[in-house]
């Protein structure tokens, strides 16, 4: 059985993501590319489905382990009865091929250690060829694997490579596992203390650009370095998370895979990368967006794969039991033909972030811009499927319908203050405050005081504590202070927040089961908290979900209160970018230009009926 969630750390090479766990363990990597199949995949069934231990002959959980620095340089201790031992994992930034380096360090005494061996290509399907020599070779269909290493390794029942050996200390023992397309030449043998320092050199490098002069910047530095871990190089494209189907609910069918481009968790990690300094990212991911969506932009999907391609189709690896059981293990995602309007507003919000931050503006982006504002004129007020997915009817969701303002809103103000940047801005003007009036009148239930997750319904959705983040009103409103109060109050379970309630309105879903509590909307919630002035109680909240973060830093997708455990996807970019966002509104660095202007829409202009009177204001 895989180990919980948060027992594993992560490294990666901007390519691909290995989750390492306590025991020294590799028990998922996907080669070449995060959505490639997995030739490690014990973590969603055994052993048996692949899996490389590298930890003491006497087995268990380490009893330290760090990131060295700000960097992805895994260390993993254990100390024995015999002395000792460091494991040293990364995975050096990719040349032409994937190298998985892990070193073994004497730190005293002498210890036995064991590597256990098992690659499973096709997710643990398929056993490879082995040929046990100098280097070992594994090679399945397009796929081939080299084990470079001193250690003498043998070949044992079931396909394990089984290695064992005695380290002392300060004796180092290299491994070095090079992923390369078996129809081309072996490559040539890879020097492990050099590929640690070339892995070391870049991501110290790379933190040296960071800005962040909060109170938390140990949780922010490495939030960052796992933002950065689940981009892909070569074409700029952002995965949400390296994993698929780590289960919502435990034991349930809520699993799904998440190694694709969301364009919204993309959009929303740029944006928290160019808080931080990082432009070249967000150049990089327009520079991928505008060839992902090229041709038609009406035709714009929620998710594209991490290399732009359209198709991402959906089945279930049935010989996969799943995560402590829990079914249908599912690669691709389905969820790609889904209409969610809301993402039309996140990527002319990103691209006006990244402008606004010093990237330069492009004609092909301002054209791409103009073509995404024109579908919004004659779309805005489409039933779509919402931010989160639900796999019911369509609706006329509040956050789609703000977002789409939000579209409307940031190119007529792109238009408006630079000269090389025309169009209409008169009519877009207007059209942003046809949807303003519309979502005021429709989407707020004056009686409880407070916005629903859409028009009619009596539920309520995490995402409306979205609407004053994004400029739609301003914070001291009443209709925004009682949205926060409400969705506290509905959506709370011992603390941390719901996206959404799945009974309401007649399981708005069209899923089985329940989930946990959604840690992108928990910090959501404390920074809805400091916008409405309950600062002590917004920090509480963050460093609580702070708490919730495994010893390494990371977080999954959502935290099941009733066993305390993280689950689903892992680690989750959604989730630390809330952190990372939440952070910084919280110490208050939030440059001014990256805020938006507040709308104030409470004196009743721009045809909003619903808005309340100044004597009313709180």
């Amino acid at each position: 059985m895989a180990q919980r969630i948060e027992d594993y750390g992560i490294v990666g090479d901007l390519h691909s993501v290995a989750l390492v766990g306590r025991d020294g363990a590799i028990d998922w990597l996907s080669l070449p590319r995060f959505d490639s199949p997995a030739c490690f995949a014990a973590l969603l069934g055994g052993p048996e489905h692949g899996t490389w231990r590298l930890a003491p002959a006497s087995g268990g959980p380490c009893t330290t382990r760090r990131y060295r620095d700000d960097t992805l340089v895994l260390e993993t201790e254990w100390t024995t009865p015999d002395g000792t031992v460091r494991v040293i994992d990364v995975m050096p930034p990719r040349d032409d091929v994937a190298d998985v380096v892990r070193i073994v360090e004497g730190v005293s005494g002498r210890v036995p250690m064991e590597c256990d061996l098992r690659l499973r290509f096709d997710y643990g399907s398929v056993e490879p060829w082995v040929t046990v020599g100098d280097p070992v070779t594994a090679v399945a269909g397009p796929d081939a694997v080299t084990l470079d290493t001193p250690v003498a390794v043998t070949r044992e029942r079931g396909g394990v490579l089984h290695g064992r050996f005695e380290v002392s200390a300060g004796q180092r023992v290299p491994f070095v596992l090079t992923h390369h397309q078996s129809f081309e030449p072996t490559p040539v043998r890879r020097d492990a203390e050099r590929l640690l320092e070339d892995t070391e050199r870049f991501w110290t490098d790379w933190m040296a650009q960071a800005r962040y002069d909060g109170r938390w910047p140990e949780a922010v530095r490495r939030s960052l370095i796992t933002l950065k871990a689940l981009s892909y190089a070569p074409s700029g494209g952002i995965a949400a998370a390296a994993t698929t189907s780590l289960p919502e609910m435990l034991g349930g069918e809520r699993n799904w895979d998440y190694r694709f481009c969301w364009l919204r968790d993309a959009a929303l990690t740029l944006q928290a990368l160019v808080g931080t300094g990082y432009l070249d990212e967000a150049r990089a991911w327009r520079e991928w967006l505008l060839r992902a969506v090229a041709g038609d932009p009406s035709d714009l999907q929620i998710m594209y794969g991490i290399d732009g391609r359209r198709r991402i189709p959906e089945m279930t690896v049935d010989w996969l039991p799943g995560y402590e059981g829990s079914r249908p293990v599912r690669v691709g995602n389905a969820a790609v033909s889904q209409h969610q309007l809301d993402v039309w507003g996140e990527v002319l919000d990103c691209l006006h972030v990244a402008r606004e931050a010093g990237l330069a503006p492009t004609d092909d982006a301002w054209t791409l811009q103009q073509a995404l504002l024109h579908f919004l004129e004659g779309h805005w007020d489409d039933v779509d499927s919402g931010l989160w997915e639900v796999r019911g009817p369509r609706r006329p969701f509040v956050h789609s319908r703000v977002m789409a303002w939000v579209g409307v809103d940031r190119v007529t103000r792109a238009a408006s203050r630079h000269a090389v940047l025309d169009g209409p801005v008169d009519r877009w003007r207007a059209l942003a405050d046809r949807i303003h009036a519309d979502v005021c009148a429709k989407g707020f239930d004056p009686e409880r005081n407070t916005f629903t997750q859409f028009y009619g319904s009596e539920g309520l959705d995490a995402a409306l504590l979205l609407i004053p983040a994004v400029g739609f009103l301003p914070w001291d409103d009443p209709r925004v202070v009682g949205t926060v109060e409400a969705v506290q109050r509905e959506l709370s379970e011992d603390g941390l927040l719901l996206r959404y309630a799945p009974y309401a309105d007649g399981r708005v879903d069209g899923l089985p089961g329940t989930e946990g509590a959604f840690l992108a909307c928990s910090f959501w919630l404390a920074d809805a908290l400091h916008g409405i002035g309950r600062e002590k109680e917004a920090e509480q909240l963050f460093e609580r979900l702070l708490g919730l973060r495994n010893d390494l830093g990371l977080l999954a997708e959502e935290y099941d209160v009733a066993a305390g455990r993280q689950v689903g996807n892992f680690p989750q970019a959604f989730s630390h970018v809330g952190l990372v966002n939440s952070a910084r509104h919280l110490s208050g660095t939030v440059p001014a230009t990256e805020v938006p202007e507040r709308v104030d829409r409470a004196a009743g202009s721009h045809g909003d009926p619903h808005a309340p009177r100044a004597e009313e204001r709180r």
